[in-house]
This record gives C-alpha cells, sequence and structure tokens, in this order.
C-alpha cells in the first residue's frame, strides 16, 4: 500500500507517527508524510487533543480527509482501488465515541496507545515482530527521541495524564541502541523529550536518571549535539546540570515551562513550586552554566489571575530575561481541577495580556540576540531557502526558535548540506533571527 501520515501536535506525536511509519515500510509498504498527497490507500491522522486550538486543527483535518476520501473513492469507482482513512492519537483517546457517532466516514478509531495495534490491524497482518524501529520525518540530521511516555504530575491545567496515563520511563539501553541507530542513519542531532524528561528513571530505577541518561547518550551515542527538552521545575534533577557543562556535544540550552511566578497561582496550578523555589533554580542554572540558552512558557488569564498578578509576571520576565519565551492564553480542559473553577479573566483580556508580555519578550529577544554580533558560534544547517542556507546555534531548537542566516555568497567557497556544522562570525541580529558569515566547516 501507499500510506500517508499527518501528524498533528507535539514532538511526542511524531515519534509515535515515525514508529508506525518504520513498521510499516518494514512489512513491505510506501509510507509518505505529506498532509498535500493524494494518491494514498491508507491515510493516518495522528490527532493532538491538548487544547482547544488543537482539537479543531485535529477535527478540521480529519473532516478534510473523509472529503478526500470520498473524492478518491469516487475516481476509483470501478477500479480495485479504495482509500481508508484511520484516526489515532490524543484526540481519539479522549473523544472516541463522540468522534465515532460524527465521522462514521472514518474506517478505525486508536487511542494515544494504541499505534501497535493500528500497525498490526492495518499494516502488517500481525507478520512482523514490533521493535523500536523508526522511520523519521524530521529533516535527517537531527531527531527526536522519545525517553518515557505520561506523566505522573497533577497541573491543574493539564488534561495530559488523562490522555496520557502514568509516566513510564524506557529503560537506559533501549535508548542508548535507539540513539546510536538514528546517529547511524545520518543523525547529527539528538533531542530528548517527553511530558517530563526530568522525572525519567524514578519509575524503572528509583532515582531521577536523566543525568545519566545525558551523560550515556553524550559518551555512546555519537551524536554531535543533545538537547534538552520539556523539564520540569520540580526536584530538577541537578546533576543533570553537571553533565551538561562536563560533556562538550551537550548543547547549552534547557526548555523548562514555568507558566507562572506568583506562588498563589503556582500553588493554584498544582506546579510544586513557588517564586522563591523558581528564583533560586533558574539562579543554580545561571551559576554552573553561564552561557546557558533557557527556554520558558507562560500561561495569562488562568482563573484568579489579577492584574497585580499580571504585573508580578511581567516584571518577572523583564528581569529573568529569557533567551526565548512563549505564551499561551489559559483554556479550561474538562477534567481537570482548573476547569471546574470559574474563569475569571475574558478571552479578550487574556489576548491583551499575551501581547503585552510578548511586546517585553521580543525587546530583550533582540537586546540578547545583539550581544552575539561579533560573537563566533558554531551552527547547524537546516535547509536552503532562496539566496540564504539557514542554520542554528546550540541556543537554538528546530522550529520553535531564532534561526541564522547565512548568504549564499558568505558561503564559498564551500557548498552547504543540512546536517553540516560550520564556524561562524555572528554579524547582524534581529529580535528573531542572526546573521553570519562562515569562518570554516567543523
Amino acid at each position: 500500500m501507499k500510506i500517508n501520515i499527518i501528524t498533528l501536535g507535539c514532538s511526542k506525536n511524531t515519534v509515535d507517527s515515525e514508529n508506525i511509519a518504520g513498521h510499516a515500510q518494514a512489512a513491505g509498504h510506501t509510507v509518505f508524510f505529506d498532509r498535500d498527497k493524494n494518491d494514498s490507500d491508507l491515510v493516518i491522522v495522528n490527532t493532538c487533543g491538548f487544547i482547544n486550538d488543537a482539537k479543531e486543527e485535529s477535527i478540521n483535518n480529519l473532516i478534510a480527509q473523509i472529503e478526500a476520501k470520498k473524492n478518491f473513492n469516487r475516481r476509483h469507482h470501478s477500479d480495485i482501488r479504495h482509500r481508508r482513512l484511520v484516526a489515532v492519537g490524543c484526540l481519539v483517546e479522549r473523544y472516541r465515541e463522540e468522534l465515532q457517532k460524527e465521522m462514521p466516514e472514518v474506517d478505525a478509531w486508536y487511542g494515544s496507545h494504541q499505534w501497535e495495534q493500528l500497525v498490526a490491524q492495518e499494516c502488517q497482518n500481525g507478520q512482523t515482530p514490533f521493535t523500536h524501529r523508526r522511520s523519521v520525518s524530521t529533516p535527517q540530521h537531527y531527531a527526536y527521541l522519545k525517553i518515557s511516555e505520561g506523566c505522573n504530575r497533577a497541573c491543574s491545567y493539564c488534561a495530559i495524564p488523562l490522555i496520557r496515563g502514568k509516566h513510564k520511563s524506557r529503560p537506559l539501553d533501549e535508548l542508548v541502541d535507539e540513539a546510536k541507530q538514528l546517529v547511524a542513519d545520518g543523525v547529527k542531532e539528538i533531542i530528548l523529550i517527553a511530558q517530563d524528561t526530568t522525572y525519567y528513571g524514578l519509575d524503572l530505577y528509583g532515582e531521577r536518571k536523566l543525568g545519566t541518561l545525558m551523560e550515556r547518550l553524550a559518551v555512546e551515542s555519537g551524536a554531535h549535539w543533545i538537547r534538552l527538552h520539556y523539564t520540569y521545575p520540580t526536584s530538577f534533577p541537578t546533576d543533570a546540570i553537571d553533565v551538561m557543562r562536563k560533556y562538550d556535544n551537550i548543547c547549552n540550552y534547557i526548555d523548562i515551562p514555568l507558566q507562572h511566578i506568583n506562588s498563589r497561582i503556582l500553588s493554584s496550578m498544582q506546579r510544586g513550586i513557588d517564586r522563591d523555589g523558581t528564583l533560586n533554580l533558574l539562579r543554580q542554572f545561571r551559576e554552573k552554566l553561564p552561557d546557558v540558552c533557557i527556554r520558558t512558557t507562560l500561561i495569562v488569564g488562568y482563573p484568579g489571575e489579577t492584574e497585580e498578578d499580571f504585573e508580578e509576571l511581567k516584571e518577572f520576565v523583564r528581569t529573568a530575561r529569557f533567551d526565548r519565551m512563549g505564551c499561551f492564553a489559559y483554556s479550561p480542559e474538562e477534567g481537570t481541577a482548573a476547569g471546574a473553577m470559574k474563569d475569571t479573566v475574558s478571552d479578550e483580556e487574556k489576548q491583551h495580556r499575551v501581547s503585552e508580555l510578548m511586546e517585553i519578550q521580543e525587546s530583550i529577544s533582540e537586546s540578547i540576540n545583539e550581544s552575539r554580533v561579533g560573537r563566533e558560534l558554531t551552527i547547524i544547517i537546516d535547509r536552503k531557502e532562496g539566496d540564504f542556507w539557514v542554520g542554528r546555534t546550540e541556543y537554538d531548537s528546530p522550529e520553535v526558535d531564532d534561526e541564522v542566516l547565512v548568504a549564499c555568497s558568505e558561503a564559498l567557497p564551500y557548498h552547504p548540506q543540512p546536517g553540516d556544522f560550520f564556524l561562524t562570525r555572528i554579524t547582524h541580529a534581529t529580535e528573531h533571527d542572526l546573521e553570519a558569515s562562515i569562518i570554516r566547516k567543523i
């Protein structure tokens, strides 16, 4: 068969789709990752059900694929070929019964933990054993490594534990072996992901093992860069910071969603940390890793957030000076503790607060980027776009952070390819991007 996989939502969904693709290919099928591809026998939509916008995107994609399926089957009416459409993932896990009633044209539904069942029933007929075989859908030079599944946190606003279940770590050896295989297949940058990477190992080994995992990957995987995402501030395993400082192939980059700074709001969010604890953690990061890039996300408009609370958050952003920051307007999720609370901030005010916070951050980002003008920084090339090669520093994760632009004329006499590393000199900065000239290939 020709199989098209459409992945929605986060990078954890991306890994699930890549596992489906790898096993389908092993069974002899041809797999694409292309929302616009029309000539497929089977379309798999990997859905997201995290927040309202993600749910709407998933539903809209399913509706579009239902229409595409009808058109395909109409064109092939006298042919043996017919398109099959299946849905998998978080939205299905939460709303399977409602979706089945509303969309009977979808041929099968699989929850967030049922991708193996999907492969067996839709792609393999049970003939190929399951391994951690993957077909990477990202550009070949970087890949995500999902180190655990589920979450044991009880954040009041988050439905992930309801969807994905309890935290379940993958064994160390299994992760190291997968990382080695990714590198053997051409991956240069490995990005560690989970719902909460800092909890890693506690269920399997009785203690947090993120630092141990990072050290083994740094030593054994052969990856040029290792990047840490989705950490959690409560009980942060500080030995991981020591490991980051020790190994040059671990990026000076920490992604740590803090969500807020007001202690009362953090308590209501059930984050397990207060203002002082947050500030102390940030201080530790910067004392041990002076050149660290800290990326965070914040929530505004949470139930009970007053103007004074928001002013405190604004001042926190001004003084913390995050290298990278995202901001979300709170939206209630059914089944969560916060979902039962009165939504005290209007949607209009939420969006106003998002804009205010991001305006502050843009000024900070521009200042930080300008401070890098004149510095020599290593970049990885991601792609060519028009008259520029587009790359990233170790301070930037793909798709969400800043990029470095190198004019094609500045690349001479080199012929850059995606995944190549270059030492560059930063020549210009804006709030979102850097420009650079190449010094030499690494």
